[in-house]
């Protein structure tokens, strides 16, 4: 009977099961038995022992490194005109400047996961800080394009090591169930505000600075993240028996980087073009090779059985897509404040202001209360619905629109429901993960958002520039871009591709209403008491 004890696993929010028994079910509604030691759970640690009281310090520099790697995707993108102009990047080649970060950082994530596993994930934690600030100075010093394309794509590379290391280390340090959803509310907030804080802090800095502090601003980052993980984060010892696929991760990494490149072209090239086909295609294959290599390889860089799980995969799906249709919905706003509205680059990142409050309310205090007694994909159900409630509403802009009276309700809406629909994913996702497969789950989640965003962005992007192409022609009088036609076109190149966002964000919410089955998680005697 200790030993049955010693060896049961570990329920969804990281506790144990009331019964002792070998059976015991997973979040899919499945039971251990029959499957590898590999997929037994995180913690033999009983949940009585009393928690480190240190263990919120270290939520500090966990929460700072995840904010800086998401403020990343889009600081730049209102700075982007301003560098333009400075370091004379063509209308053809600013694109890499948001690309060479999304592709380095999507396609190298599962091996940064795996590299978290093999060396340990506090030295990984602060290597990625240290490449990552030093990147941002690279970027920020800049004198001629390819400078700062190269700056982007290691930003991407460190950023790569440093997201599924500083998951998988907020995993492993709050387990109780209480604890885990509170750390995980703050962590939901900083992943899906991150990116709109992103906007407002490259609008101030652009306008009030230049748009060089959009990069330097991480290096001071950074450095607090590396003193407080110094101070605070238990150092742990690389896994054993842990090696890297080499031969898988150029497969996996080389089939992702060719589909998003091939996908980021097709709105100058368009879809029949060889040079979109060829890459597509390419990175299909590639993929293919990848999955077959992972079920067949001794030491796997992504292990098929953190796909197999029902529950978790349906996390990560509903991830995907919900980045997919959110991150639209920052390129089209921008462009209809600056364009359409007239905002200045400070008054269109604080425009932005508002849903990243309701994606903290809704992470932080609403989903974090209600995750300890409710099924985990009523609230991502919930959520994507609500959030595509707000993004039908931005399919109602037009060139007279106000930001009080279409805008603004879209971004309360649409934050809330990200902010209900991100914390529980996370959650989710990482709970009950075999210690050697912690890096490497916390890196798919986190692939899923990027890969989900950077697709989405460009796949949406192509559908409004094709939408408004149609609109305009036969209708402009003349070339001059200040034409109302060619305004009224572009906005209703959005409408049309919000009601694509709209459509993405209702398909997450039916993965997870169907896929994820997770029972709310129990909650221990601590938290009970509390």
């Amino acid at each position: 009977m200790r030993e049955q004890r010693h060896h049961r696993a570990s329920a969804p929010d990281g506790t144990a099961p009331d019964s002792a028994s070998p059976d015991s079910h997973f979040p899919d509604g499945s039971t251990d038995a029959g499957r590898p030691p590999a997929t037994a759970r995180v913690s033999d640690t009983p949940t009585t022992a009393a928690p480190d009281p240190k263990r919120w310090w270290a939520l500090v520099p966990i929460s700072l490194a995840q904010l800086m790697v998401i403020l990343d995707g889009t600081i730049v993108n209102i700075a982007l005109p301003s560098a333009q102009r400075d370091l004379a990047i063509s209308d053809s080649g600013r694109q890499w400047v948001i690309t060479a970060y999304t592709l380095a950082f999507g396609g190298l994530l599962l091996l940064g996961g795996r590299v978290a596993d093999l060396v340990g994930r506090k030295r990984t934690f602060l290597i990625g800080l240290i490449g990552f600030a030093a990147a941002s100075a690279l970027g920020g010093a800049a004198v001629v394009p390819w400078t700062l394309f190269a700056a982007r794509a290691l930003q991407g590379v460190f950023a790569a090591l440093l997201a599924p290391s500083a998951l998988s280390l907020l995993t492993t340090t709050f387990t109780e169930p209480g604890d885990r959803g509170k750390a995980f509310g703050i962590y939901g907030a900083l992943a899906g505000g991150g990116s709109a804080l992103g906007l407002v802090l490259g609008g101030l800095l652009t306008e009030y600075l230049n748009w060089r502090w959009s990069l330097y601003v991480n290096v001071p980052i950074a450095v607090a993240a590396f003193l407080g993980a110094l101070a605070f984060l238990e150092h742990r010892p690389g896994l054993p028996g842990v090696r890297l696929d080499v031969s898988g991760a150029l497969l996996g990494c080389g089939g992702l980087l060719a589909i998003v490149y091939g996908v980021s072209e097709t709105e100058l090239r368009g879809w029949t073009s060889p040079l979109i086909l060829s890459p597509l295609a390419g990175g299909t294959v590639l993929l293919a090779a990848f999955v077959v290599r992972q079920s067949r390889g001794d030491s796997p860089l992504l292990p098929l059985r953190i796909l197999k799980d029902r529950t978790r995969m349906g996390s990560f799906v509903t991830m995907g897509l919900a980045t997919a249709g959110m991150f639209g919905a920052f390129l089209f706003l921008t462009y209809y404040l600056q364009a359409v509205l007239r905002y200045s680059p400070v008054k269109t990142g604080l425009a932005f202001l508002p849903m990243s409050a309701a994606i903290a309310v809704g992470a932080a205090q609403v989903a974090a209360r209600l995750l300890p007694r409710t099924a985990p994909r009523v609230l991502m159900t919930s959520g994507m619905v609500l959030a595509a409630a707000g993004m039908v509403v931005l399919t109602r802009l037009d060139v007279h629109s106000t930001y009080a009276t279409h805008v603004l309700p879209a971004l309360l809406v649409l934050g809330l429901g990200m902010g209900l629909t991100f914390m529980p994913v996370y959650a989710t996702a990482t709970a009950g993960v075999a210690p050697e497969d912690s890096g490497i789950t916390s890196a798919t989640v986190t692939t899923f958002q990027q890969v989900g965003g950077s697709l989405g962005t460009v796949l949406l992007n192509s559908i409004a520039a094709s939408a408004a192409a149609r609109y305009v022609a036969g209708r402009l009088r003349g070339p001059d871009p200040k034409d109302p036609v060619a305004a009224e076109g572009m906005v209703h190149g959005f409408t049309v591709a919000s009601r694509w966002s709209a459509g993405l964000l209702l398909l997450a919410a039916l993965v997870a209403a169907c896929a994820v089955t997770a029972r709310a998680p129990k909650r221990s005697e601590r938290d009970m008491r509390a």
